[in-house]
């Protein structure tokens, strides 16, 4: 059959029925279909059904004069409400994400100037970041809404991160990280080492000697839970760790908490700097 002779609601109401990607894709085949998938009423369906309640809490307003075009603008993060979260489209399945700034995470003792600093960060996507000067108990804590986040999806959840040259006492014992959603419905656990690779053969070549009884012992009180999770290099030069994932089914509104805590060593550490936490879907 000739797709031209279709008509062109009929063949644009096909297309709001596949995905961004595919609708890209058959805009090739023909002046006439490309016309239909360039459609407003094609875009609209990859939106989110709440993008307009979504736009009035971007810090700036977008310019835009289709909805494919809005879709694309969308694709880029944008920062919203006050600037202290980033959200943004998956470009290939229109699935949304969010980075909570940390301003927008609960960190103990982070208005403590003795404890934490906030300050500029030039490679940050936000206006400040927060610093770890020195601290006994770190313990780092995001919240989300599941009805926030795109329904029918597997989620998960990284804290983004970086390690300033003065780190210290980060990576003497695992840290623990954890995500639950609803009061315990679901819950995942499980263990990391802040610290790079690198940073890992160095201590193993040095032996850690002095604490090496010490940590050992202390280990042992670390729940592992689903095991050790690993640091790793994101495309932006930031580092992250995944705290867990999760399915969101699209139900009832859960609420979702992430955290990142160290809070058994009782040693100082510092040189945290913390960007937020990323919850996107997971590939």
């Amino acid at each position: 059959m000739n797709v031209d002779l279709l008509p062109e609601d009929c063949f644009a109401h096909i297309l709001s029925y596949t995905s961004p990607r595919d609708a890209c894709r058959l805009s090739l085949v023909s002046s006439t279909v490309r016309f239909a998938a360039d459609s407003d009423n094609v875009w609209e369906k990859f939106l989110p059904v709440d993008y307009m309640e979504i736009l009035p809490r971007l810090v700036l307003p977008l310019v835009y004069f289709s909805k494919k075009e809005l879709f694309m603008r969308l694709c880029s993060p944008v920062l919203i409400d006050q600037g202290k979260k980033t959200f943004s489209l998956e470009k290939s399945t229109s699935k949304k994400r969010y980075i909570l700034g940390a301003r927008e995470l609960s960190i103990t003792w982070a208005n403590n100037p003795l404890y934490w600093t906030w300050k500029p960060f030039l490679q940050s996507r936000f206006t400040e970041v927060a610093e770890l000067r020195t601290i006994s108990w770190l313990q780092i804590t995001g919240k989300i809404n599941t009805k926030t986040i795109s329904p029918k999806t597997q989620y998960a959840a990284y804290l983004i991160v970086k390690f300033a040259e003065r780190a210290f006492g980060l990576d003497s014992l695992p840290s623990e990280v954890s995500l639950e959603v609803g009061n315990g419905s679901f819950k995942s656990q499980g263990t990391v080492y802040l610290r790079w690779q690198e940073r890992k053969k160095q201590l193993e070549c040095l032996g850690h000697l002095y604490f090496l009884h010490r940590d050992e012992a202390l280990r042992s009180r670390v729940s592992e839970g689903d095991g050790e999770r690993f640091a790793r290099e994101r495309e932006d030069g930031w580092i992250e760790i995944e705290l867990g994932s999760f399915y969101n089914d699209g139900g009832d509104g859960k609420e979702v908490e992430m955290c990142l805590k160290e809070v058994k060593g009782q040693h100082l550490k510092g040189g945290l700097i913390v960007e937020g936490i990323e919850i996107r879907p997971k590939e």
